[in-house]
């Protein structure tokens, strides 16, 4: 909007809120203006106010010696942005100063409304694509959505969805964890089932999970995902790179299932949600008829099916390599050390698989099982670790408590001191519990009593002040015990008396301090 309409809808508004019966000083503090504006505003006719504003001198602008540059450059190029045109001139006047990207971007706008350069976007052409035949495409996508539990609290869901382009057939399948290569792999062949057939080239968006890099054109598909498509028969068909209305029938498929089932839907589990969008799409997104074709997605998918290449059970394969796993419960993998929970450790040849997704690196046992996952560590020699797997699981905080008040000779008195470290560090209870046991085992029972009863009396509620206490003690302890030096006596071995020993030193006789006592008032006369 123009200065110039502003200043007159503002003379409208003060008008029309006079017309209203409010008085000048309600005006003045509504429009922010002082009363004596608004009074003399009230007092011009339109005709008078327009030739007033129209009369007012244009302030000058600190960019105006550049207009003509700038206009130029907005004439040739009309797309160029505040930013690259504040460049250009720093570029072509090194005698430009300091100029705030404020001032440009209000200059240029103030160049383009007086020659009439507006900021022409860049127009994308369309046209209406012709259906495809049956059974020749399918588009993929993933999304994720934010849901809420019974408690109210935050639950983030991703969603992996397929869609047969000429027959609009969906299918949603739902997962707790992000998306990886293998877990995309299992939703591949969840939807080919569910369509009881595979289409012969499938849409995808250059995702991470398909894409490990590009080179020059050439996509580089992750190891899983790259022997999984030489098992099955699609082709592959990557978008540009952010261009989503190149593949739209998937990308309403997802507004679709964030809009119409997601939406206000309180999150159980994982299972009962898969559960509930198999029925959704049944009685809703592939039974009521499509906005565009106007036919019932099952209906077409009866005569697709038919076209869709013939879906065999695939057997998914893992690519992930033994590791002997070392004794103090991690692997060296590529340089790098990586923990694993306290106890895998069984003996001996005792091994685990590793594999690599996505920046992280997963370990497993030997059935498949999960054990852990680490951030891949930049770098050789790094110790990747995770402080909890070396907490000891196997007991329960109740037993590991009454584990360690056994061994102490106040058992309440540590059942109070660990109630009140569980009340103020919950979730570090079994580290605590750890600090506490270590301690016990290192130190006197003497001193543990000590340190119990000074950490019970003055309401310390933690095992690293107990440890200290506990340290303190056991240095004042040492202190306590440390014996003395005996005095070794100065006597020669033959046990021969010495002249030194024999020797007294000199003394001054008495009599001596007497006569100078009794000369003394003598010397005071005669100073007299």
């Amino acid at each position: 909007m123009t200065a110039y309409l502003t200043k007159l809808i503002m003379y409208h508004e003060i008008h029309r809120m006079s017309r209203e019966g409010l008085s000048i000083s309600q005006i003045s503090r509504t429009v922010f203006l002082d009363w004596r504006t608004v009074k003399h505003y009230l007092s011009m006719s339109e005709a008078a106010y327009d030739q007033f504003i129209s009369g007012q001198p244009e302030r000058k602008k600190e960019l105006q010696p550049y207009e003509g540059f700038v206009h130029g450059k907005l004439k040739l190029y009309p797309d160029t942005s505040a930013a690259q045109m504040h460049d250009w001139l720093k570029e072509h006047f090194s005698h430009l100063g300091t100029v705030s990207p404020k001032t440009v971007f209000n200059f240029v706008a103030w160049v383009r409304q007086k020659y009439n350069l507006p900021k022409v976007p860049p127009v994308r052409v369309y046209e209406m694509v012709a259906e495809l035949p049956y059974g020749a495409q399918a588009q993929v996508d993933f999304g994720f959505y934010n849901m809420r539990d019974g408690a109210g609290k935050q639950v983030k869901v991703t969603f992996f969805t397929m869609v047969l382009s000429r027959s609009r057939y969906k299918f949603v399948w739902f997962s707790e964890v992000h998306f990886t290569a293998q877990l995309a792999v299992v939703a591949h062949e969840l939807a080919f089932k569910f369509f009881e057939g595979i289409p012969a080239e499938i849409v995808y968006d250059q995702d991470r999970v398909f894409i490990s890099d590009e080179n020059m054109g050439d996509i580089i598909l992750t190891d899983d995902f790259k022997a999984y498509v030489r098992e099955r028969s699609f082709k592959l068909h990557f978008c540009r790179k952010a261009d989503p209305e190149s593949k739209g029938k998937i990308e309403n498929t997802v507004k679709f299932i964030k809009q119409n089932f997601l939406y206000n839907r309180p999150f159980e589990d994982i299972e009962t949600l898969n559960c509930a969008v198999l029925g959704w799409l049944g009685r809703t997104a592939n039974a009521m008829a499509h906005g565009t074709t106007q036919l019932q997605p099952v209906a077409e998918w009866e005569t697709e099916k038919v076209f869709l290449s013939p879906y065999a059970v695939y057997e998914l394969q893992v690519q992930s390599v033994p590791y002997t796993l070392r004794k103090d419960n991690t692997i060296s993998w590529k340089g790098c050390f990586y923990s694993v929970p306290s106890g895998t450790y069984t003996g001996r040849g005792c091994k685990v698989t590793v594999c690599a997704e996505n920046g992280s690196v997963i370990i497993s046992d030997l059935q498949g099982k999960e054990l852990c996952r680490h951030i891949m560590a930049v770098g050789k020699g790094q110790k990747v670790t995770n402080t909890d797997h070396y907490r000891n699981k196997a007991e329960a905080i109740n037993e590991l408590i009454e584990l360690i008040c056994a061994q102490l000779d106040d058992a309440q008195q540590g059942r109070l001191l660990l109630a009140a470290i569980r009340l103020h560090k919950p979730r570090y209870i079994r580290d605590h519990i750890a600090v506490m046991r270590q301690c016990m085992e290192k130190n006197d029972k003497q001193i543990i009593n000590k340190a119990l009863d000074y950490c019970c009396a003055n309401n310390v509620n933690s095992a690293i002040d107990f440890k200290s206490v506990v340290e303190q003690y056991s240095r004042n302890s040492t202190t306590e015990k440390e014996p003395l030096q005996p005095v070794t006596a100065l006597n020669p071995l033959n046990g021969a008396t010495t002249a030194s020993r024999l020797s007294e030193p000199a003394k001054s006789a008495i009599a001596d301090y007497d006569a100078l006592l009794q000369i003394q008032p003598f010397c005071q006369v005669g100073i007299a």
